[in-house]
């Protein structure tokens, strides 16, 4: 279930580079490698609370772009329903109030931003948006091509939740061949990790709540035993809580960034290695 830090941390600086368009029926930001580049996969970001027009999740687009050679997609699976920034300054007050009669009075504002957004985008709406956006996604792509899913925490569960290859698939394939998960949330384990069909990455913070120390370690059993070709990875971050990999405060933050930046570093040599055309796989 999501807690106040799932809707904490900060807004970075810069401009994103990418477009606005439409695709399979939502409105979606494309992030596009550099001119020239050939195309060595697609992408598809599954974002945290505060959706597609997140400013970080959209620099991180074009990262992803630029250094992976990947057509990257953020759609808007809220549909406009995405968490406010203005609950980044609400969590931070409830955080670092000295009174709790501060606290207190942060809790009202906070209330009426999250009980919308927790009923707009559960899992029993927002799904099937998400699971027909890949299930599209993939009956267009040439085959030839791979697709990677990227999740951070809201959107963590439900690239865990395709992950189960028995569940979804299309014509015998997966929805996507790869994936890289940053501290996801409502994470049932061993259940969910167990069901997963194809290669994951997870970044994990070891003050991150969601995940246990103990859960951490299952997790990472489970997946150094599955297949070949299905064989997973968990990276733990030291002194990082619920979201450092997207929402840290790279300017007051060095360790804050550091794993930030080591996160990213994961993702794209994950990708790199697990996203290969089926030409180059024989």
């Amino acid at each position: 279930m999501s807690c106040p830090e799932c809707f904490s941390g900060a807004a970075q600086e810069g401009t994103p580079r990418g477009r606005v368009g439409k695709a399979y029926g939502l409105d979606v930001y494309i992030a596009e490698p550099p001119e020239g580049t050939p195309l060595d996969g697609i992408l598809v970001i599954v974002p945290d609370a505060f959706g597609w027009e997140f400013v970080n999740t959209r620099l991180l687009a074009d990262r992803l772009a630029q250094r992976g050679g990947y057509r990257v997609y953020l759609p808007d699976f809220m549909e406009g329903c995405a968490a406010p920034l203005s609950m980044l300054d609400s969590t931070r007050g409830l955080f670092t109030s000295t009174s709790i009669w501060s606290k207190i009075a942060w809790v009202p504002s906070l209330m009426t931003t999250f009980l919308p957004w927790a009923f707009y985008t559960r899992m029993g709406k927002t799904g099937p948006v998400v699971e027909g956006f890949f299930r599209r996604l993939r009956k267009d792509t040439d085959p030839q091509l791979p697709i990677g899913a990227v999740g951070f925490c809201w959107g963590g569960k439900h690239v865990i939740r395709m992950g189960d290859t028995a569940q979804f698939a299309i014509d015998g394939r997966p929805l996507f061949d790869a994936a890289f998960v940053g501290h996801p949330i409502d994470v049932s384990i061993p259940a969910d990790i167990q069901s997963i069909g194809v290669p994951f990455s997870f970044a994990l913070g070891d003050k991150d709540h969601h995940v246990s120390s103990e859960g951490a370690t299952v997790l990472r059993g489970i997946l150094a035993e599955k297949p070949e070709g299905q064989k997973g990875e968990l990276v733990i971050y030291p002194n990082c809580g619920h979201g450092f990999a997207l929402r840290a405060d790279l300017t007051t933050n060095e360790v804050a960034k550091q794993a930030a930046d080591e996160a990213e570093e994961q993702c794209i040599t994950w990708f790199k290695a697990h996203l290969k055309p089926r030409t180059e796989r024989g």
